[in-house]
């Protein structure tokens, strides 16, 4: 598995090299769980994923199978119910796991790298309406935002918070007796401030502890993600 998930991004990632319009890395999220048999191997494409410098991936774990016997140890209600809100804004009453959201739009259902790779390869060659930056001070970041042309409509600025890695041993529930490794696990995802979009906005966030940082720049809906960025 992993010499076809390498094989398969490294594929995409000399594709994505040629023809890129987007200003900022395409956001992909995978919404995964410790007790979800199907999920290591998309967990496991994560761990390839997040090597580019091109894409945001973070991990989110649900809680909705805690109850077969083993209570996923980074699993949030919070991020169940941003999947839910996902799936509501397209009219649909299902949610899965594994499965991806790529710039806010693109669905992936179960783990398939390719139809990811080329979701990306969609979201990179747009243009990106929002020009982003969030530097880092110690305990504070300072967010700046400017879209060209000015936004339709208004957006949401969400401030998330990760752990690069960890690596689990399973002890119940459909992975007994698996160790699974898991990459950018968020921690922490708080919307911060509306944004109409037509001036330009600054903002100063507080953030504690070591945990990398990222902003997202995202319609509600939640839908179309229009900027994010790593804290530098």
């Amino acid at each position: 598995m992993r010499l076809l998930v390498s094989a398969t991004f490294g594929l995409w990632i000399g594709i994505a090299g040629a023809a890129q319009a987007q200003t900022s890395p395409v956001l992909v999220e995978l919404y995964t769980s410790q007790g979800c048999s199907s999920c290591p191997p998309a967990d496991e494409f994560m761990v390839e994923l997040v090597k580019s410098p091109d894409v945001i991936a973070l991990s989110l774990h649900v809680d909705y199978w805690d109850y077969i016997g083993w209570r996923d140890t980074f699993a949030s209600p919070a991020f169940t119910q941003r999947q839910k809100a996902y799936a509501k804004a397209v009219g649909s009453r299902m949610i899965y796991t594994p499965q991806m959201i790529v710039g806010g739009l693109d669905r992936v259902e179960g783990n398939d790298p390719v139809q990811v790779a080329a979701a990306i390869r969609r979201h990179q060659a747009q243009a990106s309406p929002v020009r982003l930056t969030v530097t880092r001070d110690g305990d504070q970041i300072v967010i700046r935002a400017e879209a060209d042309p000015p936004l339709t409509k208004p957006a949401r600025i969400q401030v998330i918070r990760y752990l690069p890695e960890a690596t689990v041993a399973i002890g119940r529930g459909e992975n007994e007796g698996r160790e699974v490794t898991y990459t950018n696990i968020v921690t922490d995802w708080q919307s911060v401030a509306d944004w109409p979009g037509q001036a330009p906005f600054e903002m100063t966030a507080e953030v504690s502890g070591p945990d990398p940082v990222v902003v997202v720049v995202q319609t509600e809906g939640p839908a179309d993600v229009l900027a994010a960025a790593q804290a530098k």
